[in-house]
């Protein structure tokens, strides 16, 4: 059965618990509070014991969880075994085990999986025995146009009332971001005072979450989202930000991206990378967009240069206009098309 997060964490806790969740996609706040849709009614349906496997490289042995399976419950009478499978494709070894297990579910056992990436080429015979025998729940990325409604929603589930323009005026402040969107409503809750907002109660009330900053405009980077880029830049420059200051972070993460490109020629374990670099999985999703964009380690490598040109400009130590080039560096990395701007690429 396929279900929408929002339908899936709406079901009462007397719903009865599937054998089997697959909750899945790039749109993490949803993915997040619909598995926590599912622990809460496992509480209230007295499982109180929890096994969690992290599945998140080559190297995960499937037949641990397998075995897990077929093991007893050592403190109550169910258990919640979860299954975080970032990458949302369990290879040959654990598309068996999770299909094995939904052709005859343990009875003990309550089996979530969840994953950050989701498309139609994850579409498997596993994730069809777990939509045969459970829950199928897809948290699509919101899209512009959506977000509106996605937040009026929200804010009658809280028990707020706003005109349409206040909600559209909270939708440009948060551009896209779920969970600062969710931190502004439950901020709300406490002091709307049950009054129906209009566009200047709301903006007295939420903080400017769009405000610019350079760790966002390196996510819209690596994110593919040169439009964005373009707007935060021109929003830093308006802020009275230096290039100069800018430039450590977008080095680091530049640097960051050519070691994972060289772990990925080389087939090495990118999850395991990423962590060990302090990459955790609700930051990972980014980078993996710009290694599908740019898969050369050669090419990040371009980049790193570029780096290293547009800070000598900045600092007065080489010639030209430190904006428009790191500007042009931005929307090459955003935008692989947009690389031959780079004045040597």
């Amino acid at each position: 059965m396929e279900l929408r997060p929002e339908q899936l964490a709406g079901q009462g806790a007397d719903t009865a618990l599937a054998p089997v969740y697959l909750i899945a996609g790039p749109e993490t706040l949803r993915v997040l509070e619909a598995a926590d849709a599912v622990r809460a009614r496992a509480r209230a349906a007295g499982i109180d014991e929890r096994e969690v496997f992290d599945a998140d490289g080559r190297d995960f042995d499937w037949n641990q969880l397998d075995a897990s399976f077929n093991a007893p419950s050592l403190f109550s009478a169910r258990r919640l075994v979860e299954v975080r499978l970032p990458s949302g494709k369990p290879g040959k070894d654990g598309g068996e085990v999770i299909s094995r297990f939904c052709a005859n579910p343990a009875p003990d056992v309550i089996l979530m999986i969840t994953a950050n990436e989701w498309s139609k080429a994850h579409q498997g015979k596993w994730a069809e025995a777990v939509n045969r025998v459970g829950v199928l729940s897809v948290a699509w990325a919101i899209k512009p146009h959506e977000l509106s409604d996605w937040i009026e929603r929200r804010l009658r589930s809280r028990g707020l009332r706003a005109e349409p323009a206040a909600v559209q005026r909270l939708a440009e402040r948060v551009e896209g971001n779920l969970l600062a969107a969710a931190q502004e409503i439950d901020k709300l809750v406490l002091l709307a005072d049950g009054q129906t907002l209009d566009v200047e109660r709301m903006e007295s009330l939420v903080a400017d979450a769009a405000r610019y900053d350079v760790f966002r405009l390196v996510e819209a980077t690596f994110s593919g989202q040169p439009q964005a880029v373009l707007r935060m830049l021109a929003g830093l420059r308006g802020e009275g930000e230096a290039v100069a200051a800018l430039m450590p972070i977008v080095i680091r993460e530049l640097l960051a991206g050519a070691g994972l490109a060289r772990v990925q020629a080389r087939g090495g374990n990118l999850a395991a990378e990423m962590k060990s670099r302090g990459i955790w999985e609700s930051r990972q999703a980014p980078y993996k967009r710009a290694l599908q964009r740019h898969p050369e380690g050669k090419r990040w490598e371009r980049f790193v240069a570029e780096a290293g040109l547009v800070d000598r400009i900045a600092k007065g130590r080489a010639d030209g206009d430190a904006w428009l080039a790191l500007e042009r560096l931005l929307v090459a990395v955003a935008e692989a098309r947009a690389v031959r701007l780079l004045a040597r690429a």
